[in-house]
């Protein structure tokens, strides 16, 4: 395995010893990065190992504190605010920067409105956006507005309104991260098409298969840090995760422990509809983890909605400990000891514009009430204690959520949720956009809760995490439970056969 000189002379856009602190706390440290015309280098590390900062600074979102940008071979400031666009340096943001209100054509050519004789030509422009439409496989009236749109389709109307900027420079945050397999496969198709035409493209991606897949060299860094920068020819999986997090990952499963057959069916389900499920039927028992697996739309995350409150129900019962009866709230659901944990942290699951704080005790907000005024000072030790258990690192107590990297806000999604006591936890895409090292740390602390008699149910689009944490997995499709596997049975092969339906067997376990 060979490594680079962090500078390499031969680059489009370079980093050279960028520098970055907010306020007086440091986050990148003297990096040097480099971009080749026709090439795919993916910048990779744990979450807070200073991706997003490096990326931002070298789109010009954000200056650097001491270091430059070099630009076709001379040093530039870029312009603030998306203005290095018009330099050819595009960013696709990981939150995508779209108008909820307007229409795909009119966001694609926003600012940039195509005009005849000073009056809009919108035949030309709508032209344009089905060939960039076409282009990436969204096949949608160009006139749709974003908010009618699904999280993956706004994420294609992003990478089409970068297409049409004619960019030299494409700077991709977790491009994948809603992606499905196909989906997946066509937004690759572009960028090999777009690296063919000589686009320096930066991919910034926790996927590590898909770094391998895709990119030609990948740089690591590591608590602001360039680690190394290495040709991906010469590189494995082991190899990206040991670079990014220092240390072995042989044991990113933790050993699963038998469950426990004859324990207390602590949640039964019975022939649960709501408009797209179907006679959904199965139990949970005291300490086990279950896995809910199937293609996306197959009815995984509407089971769960539709049990703790968030969706309506058509028919079924919900048994949970020896009582039954539907939730029609989240708090009629904690108060149960079931808590969902959303897979859209940022959408539903953090106030973004809040603290650690404020976003921790939320949901269990009445056990810091006295006499209906809040307890800071219980909420503070509340949080200590939640910052030590989750491993939840911020450069500053008061940090807002937004301001956090997807792994801590993941954790503290998580703190927040245990912060009620539950019993029985649900986490829909538990690891969805975050890196390895903190993956690692979060299927333990599931398998420890599990120990301790928490019942968890994980529902999850990532296979080998399903496969890796689960005592027995439901599989879903079409709105229904198309079988359950366990034991030596809970192997992909087996997983796929029903999730595509070719299994004939329709268990309710």
């Amino acid at each position: 395995m060979v490594v680079e000189s962090p500078m390499a002379s031969d680059g489009l856009l370079c980093a050279d010893s960028l520098s970055k602190s907010f306020g007086t706390v440091p986050v990148l440290f003297s990096v040097s990065f480099s971009l080749r015309p026709g090439e795919v280098h993916a910048l990779i590390g744990e979450n807070g190992a200073g991706k997003s900062t490096l990326m931002k600074i070298m789109s010009g979102f954000h200056s650097p504190t001491s270091g430059r940008i070099v630009y076709d071979g001379k040093p530039v400031t870029l312009p603030p605010n998306g203005g290095a666009e018009a330099l050819g340096i595009v960013l696709i943001h990981q939150e995508l920067n779209l108008s909820e209100q307007m229409t795909v054509t009119e966001n694609i050519f926003l600012g940039r409105e195509i005009a005849k004789r000073g009056i809009l030509d919108k035949q030309a422009m709508k032209t344009r956006v089905i060939q960039l439409l076409t282009d990436v496989g969204l096949d949608i009236p160009p006139d749709t507005r974003i908010s009618e749109l699904s999280i993956a389709q706004k994420q294609m109307v992003e990478i089409a309104k970068a297409m049409s900027r004619n960019a030299r420079v494409l700077i991709m945050d977790e491009p994948t991260a809603v992606l499905t397999e196909a989906e997946t496969r066509i937004l690759f198709k572009q960028v090999n098409r777009l690296r063919d035409q000589g686009v320096a493209i930066m991919f910034v991606s926790h996927k590590l298969h898909e770094v391998k897949e895709i990119s030609d060299r990948v740089t690591v860094l590591r608590d602001g840090q360039w680690i190394g920068t290495t040709a991906t020819e010469d590189l494995n999986l082991d190899d990206m995760a040991r670079m990014m997090v220092g240390r072995e990952l042989s044991d990113l499963y933790p050993p699963v422990n038998e469950p426990n057959v004859d324990a207390d069916i602590v949640l039964k389900v019975d022939g649960l509809q709501t408009k797209n499920l179907r006679n959904v039927s199965f139990e949970l028992r005291s300490g086990e983890i279950l896995g809910f697996s199937g293609l996306v739309g197959s009815g995984r995350t509407e089971v769960f909605e539709a049990i703790c409150g968030l969706a309506p129900m058509q028919a079924g019962t919900i048994t949970t400990f020896g009582n039954e009866g539907r939730f029609t709230s989240v708090a009629q659901a904690r108060d149960a000891g079931i808590v969902y944990l959303t897979k859209d942290r940022k959408g539903k699951g953090l106030l973004l514009e809040e603290g650690m704080q404020t976003n921790l005790t939320l949901l269990a907000l009445p056990q810091f009430a006295n006499r209906m005024m809040l307890n800071k000072k219980q909420e503070a030790e509340a949080l200590t204690r939640a910052v030590r258990r989750f491993d939840i690192r911020a450069r500053d107590p008061n940090v807002l959520a937004q301001d956090m990297s997807g792994g801590n806000q993941q954790k503290l999604l998580l703190a927040k949720v245990m912060e009620a006591n539950p019993k029985i936890v649900i986490i829909d895409e538990p690891t969805r956009g975050i890196d390895v090292g903190t993956k690692q740390q979060i299927y333990h602390f599931i398998a420890a809760l599990a120990a301790e008699g928490v019942s968890i149910v994980v529902i999850s689009s990532e296979m080998p995490e399903v496969i890796g944490i689960s005592h027995r997995v439901i599989i879903m499709r079409d709105g229904r439970i198309a079988g359950t596997v366990s034991g030596r049975d809970i192997n992909e092969t087996q997983i796929v056969r029903y999730a595509a339906g070719l299994n004939e067997e329709n268990i309710h376990a």
